[in-house]
């Protein structure tokens, strides 16, 4: 009878601390998973000269799509000396914004006017499918900033805005950019009255957040209802 007083006694000492733990634990893993953020001190380096064309720090790419894409950046390169890459993000450093970081990896990718000469960027945020892009001296008498613009906010974004298609859209960016800077006539953007619909195959980068977010949501509730209500009926019984 005293050995079991004894373990009630030692389990009603170690249950508050567990239950507060465990507690602490769920909610230090809400609060810091979401914080999680890309700075440019975390982009990879590229080696000079390299044959990364796209640089993927949130994977939203299949790799058939990744291998289309080095492909044509490849040749590209190969055929007129012009190199062009992409780079995905998922969220940004609090306060950076997707021109300001756009501009900060191009500026680490290729620091001089040599190297950035023959160069272009195309960046893309997907917490919420923001883009930007940055074009060299020499890329620019072909991919003119009102082209270029037009491939970030256009070409890029017509396929994200039907459903989040993200290969399709990286691929509709690379074959313009491609045209453009092969010398021949821009092809211009998607017309939006396009109403063509291809189902993606691949969950979207905010389907998979939101889906994250509420289990995480339904844990605490539970985990905040039923914390209290087992340690203030253990002591309870434990008085009784």
């Amino acid at each position: 009878m005293i050995q079991q007083l004894k373990t009630r006694l030692n389990w009603g000492n170690l249950l508050p601390g567990f239950m507060i733990s465990l507690f602490l634990t769920v909610i230090v893993g809400f609060w810091t998973t979401p914080a999680l953020a890309t700075g440019v001190y975390q982009v990879p380096a590229l080696s000079s000269p390299s044959d990364t064309w796209v640089v993927e720090m949130d994977d939203v790419l299949s790799r058939s799509t990744e291998g289309r894409l080095n492909n044509t950046l490849s040749d590209l390169a190969k055929k007129t000396g012009y190199e062009v890459r992409f780079l995905t993000v998922h969220r940004l450093d609090y306060g950076e914004t997707i021109d300001s970081f756009a501009e900060q990896v191009f500026k680490k990718w290729f620091p001089t006017p040599e190297t950035a000469a023959n160069q272009t960027l195309l960046v893309l945020d997907t917490i919420n499918n923001n883009s930007a892009i940055q074009t060299g001296e020499k890329t620019q008498s072909l991919l003119t900033n009102e082209i270029a613009e037009s491939v970030a906010q256009d070409t890029l974004k017509y396929p994200l805005r039907k459903g989040d298609k993200y290969n399709e859209a990286f691929i509709a960016a690379s074959d313009r950019i491609a045209t453009v800077l092969s010398g021949e006539p821009d092809p211009g953007a998607p017309l939006e009255e396009d109403n063509i619909n291809v189902d993606s195959t691949f969950k979207s980068a905010e389907e998979t957040n939101d889906t994250s977010a509420t289990i995480i949501v339904v844990v605490l509730l539970i985990v905040a209802t039923v914390v209290p209500m087992a340690t203030y009926y253990y002591f309870q019984g434990n008085r009784s």
